[in-house]
């Protein structure tokens, strides 16, 4: 009897964090079928910390990884592959309407943030001094802490910590801290890179390395493609795109979710494709502000 079964490719992609909307490419390539009937058997990972993807991803363990392209400079090595970006939205500092003021006085602040240290911290109050210095006020270095707290940026601006209140937020996103505040009605001002002049860094690229793109090419590819055309299905079917997220993941549909999904819906990108202009203004911020040094030759190794 003739097993008339295809065989599938297999490939891992590692998440940069927890599942959530920002990956419904990928979970409507799985959720519908669409990668195993393109020939392909996706593992999608979620990974235990942060950064796993890139040590991973160099030592050969998997085949593709999605990070924020900070993270390309911040964790290069010679090999890497950037693949493209998929998703890019509002990112930066969600200060409190009510604590605009004390910033606009250089008075001391307090900011929430999941990752308090020195590169992190540097970012934020870069992005907060551009900011000042466009609207004509100084900011001291020593008037904004930075206090390590966790995500739930909004639960920790409205209840503070054992220290006191937080002023401030920083590492959101608009399609989710923008969206739940304003669900929640909380009066802000965020600080992106529309406010501050800055480079915007938060978005997703698709990576993987020389060595994984040479040996896999033909899949890679495909996923590539498989990929580009379920962002687009998601983007164009709204209500498809809500029923995958759901039926994939098993969540309760709610009306904050059904916003934050409406909401990435307009940031996800189409086609995914390299694109060696895209990261250069953030490459040469990450430089002057000596967090990266990733050179013109190893930049254009990326693409």
């Amino acid at each position: 009897m003739t097993n008339n079964t295809p065989v599938l490719t297999p490939l891992t992609l590692t998440l940069e964090w927890f599942l959530n909307p920002d990956h419904l490419p990928f979970i409507a390539g799985i959720h519908t079928g669409a990668y195993k009937k393109s020939g392909l058997d996706i593992e999608m990972i979620e990974p235990t910390e942060h950064y796993d993807g890139f040590s991973e991803l160099q030592a050969g363990h998997i085949d593709l990884h999605v990070n924020e392209p900070i993270h390309l400079f911040e964790h290069h090595f010679d090999d890497l592959k950037a693949l493209g970006c998929f998703f890019v939205t509002d990112g930066g500092v969600m200060m409190k309407q009510s604590s605009m003021e004390k910033l606009h006085a250089n008075q001391p602040i307090r900011i929430t943030t999941p990752a308090a240290n020195s590169v992190t911290n540097k970012i934020g109050f870069e992005i907060l001094h551009r900011y000042a210095e466009q609207n004509g006020f100084e900011l001291d270095r020593d008037n904004v802490e930075f206090v390590e707290t966790d995500f739930q940026h909004l639960e920790n601006l409205q209840k503070g910590d054992a220290h006191g209140g937080f002023d401030g937020a920083w590492l959101c996103f608009y399609n989710f801290e923008g969206i739940e505040a304003n669900h929640i009605g909380l009066d802000y001002t965020f600080i992106d890179q529309n406010l501050s002049p800055y480079p915007n860094f938060s978005a997703l690229e698709l990576m993987t390395t020389h060595k994984t793109f040479n040996d896999k090419q033909a899949a890679i590819e495909q996923f590539v493609q498989v990929s580009t055309e379920m962002g687009q299905l998601c983007i164009n079917n709204p209500e498809q795109a809500r029923e995958i997220y759901y039926g994939y993941t098993g969540e309760e549909p709610s009306a904050l979710m059904d916003d934050i999904i409406n909401d990435t819906l307009k940031r996800l990108i189409t086609p995914i494709k390299p694109d060696n202009a895209r990261w250069l203004a953030l490459r040469d911020m990450l430089t002057k502000l000596d967090i990266a040094a990733v050179s013109d030759a190893q930049y254009a190794k990326l693409w």
